[in-house]
């Protein structure tokens, strides 16, 4: 590895949180996706891709970056092809007991900060998306190898939500 790389990863969670870490460390590990991706005018693009998930800065964070299409298979432009290729950053907050969130994604110039609790078996993020719209982005039917993820928007406030995107993730 070089400097950065050891600087951001370690080997697990911080000891004075481990219990509260693993609700996203149990992700830690590579899966290979299904994707689903749900245009505005009705119609699906299915696509594979890749997520990797790491704890990161002294076991504090969860950091996950994923690709769609995975690596190897990115050919050309990569904004017109719609290809995706960024990271999120989860880190554990005692004082409120839930996550801060910050999803970044280069090739879309996509920014996001949610905030992430389990509720029941499933964990749920919600945010807003940069046209003010809330966001809810979860992990759903989750097993040590596998789990569904599902990125929804809602425009009316948290009533009716629109399914955006679906990624069916099996552990490598």
């Amino acid at each position: 590895m070089n400097g950065f790389l050891d600087a951001l990863g370690t080997t697990g969670p911080a000891p004075d949180r481990a219990e509260k870490m693993m609700l996203y460390g149990q992700f830690v590990g590579s899966w290979n996706l299904d994707v689903i991706e749900c245009k505005d005018d009705g119609t699906m693009r299915r696509r594979a891709g890749e997520w990797h998930f790491g704890w990161a800065l002294e076991g504090r964070a969860v950091q996950d970056v994923w690709t769609v299409p995975p690596r190897g298979q990115r050919e050309g432009d990569a904004a017109a092809l719609s290809n995706r290729y960024g990271t999120t950053l989860r880190v554990y907050d005692p004082r409120i007991d839930a996550w801060h969130i910050q999803w970044t994604e280069p090739v879309g110039q996509t920014y996001l900060s949610m905030t992430g609790r389990a509720e029941g078996n499933d964990i749920v993020q919600l945010g807003r998306n940069a046209a003010g719209q809330v966001i809810r982005w979860g992990f759903y039917e989750i097993m040590p190898d596998s789990f569904l993820w599902r990125g929804e928007t809602s425009a009316d406030g948290k009533t009716n939500w629109k399914r955006v995107v679906e990624f069916r993730a099996r552990r490598k």
